[in-house]
C-alpha cells in the first residue's frame, strides 16, 4: 500500500474512532468507547507509516540524484 493510501485510511480511523468515542459517550458505553479509542489510535498509526514511507522514497530519490552528479 502506498503512502497516500496510508494516510487516508489513517483519517478514516481517526474519524471513525472519534465518532464511535463521542457516541459512546452519549450511550454511556464504555465498550464503544474503548473501541473508539483504539480505532483512532489506529489511525494514527496508519498515518505514520504513510509518512514514514514518504520520508524513505524522499531519502532513496536524494541518495540516487548524489549518484548521478557523482558519475
Amino acid at each position: 500500500m502506498g503512502s497516500t493510501a496510508d494516510k487516508i485510511k489513517g483519517t478514516a480511523n481517526e474519524a471513525i474512532g472519534k465518532a464511535k468515542q463521542g457516541i459512546g459517550e452519549a450511550t454511556g458505553s464504555d465498550r464503544l468507547q474503548g473501541e473508539g479509542a483504539m480505532q483512532e489510535a489506529k489511525g494514527h498509526a496508519q498515518k505514520a507509516v504513510g509518512d514514514a514511507k514518504d520520508a524513505a522514497k524522499d531519502a532513496v530519490d536524494k541518495a540516487a540524484a548524489a549518484a548521478k552528479r557523482n558519475l
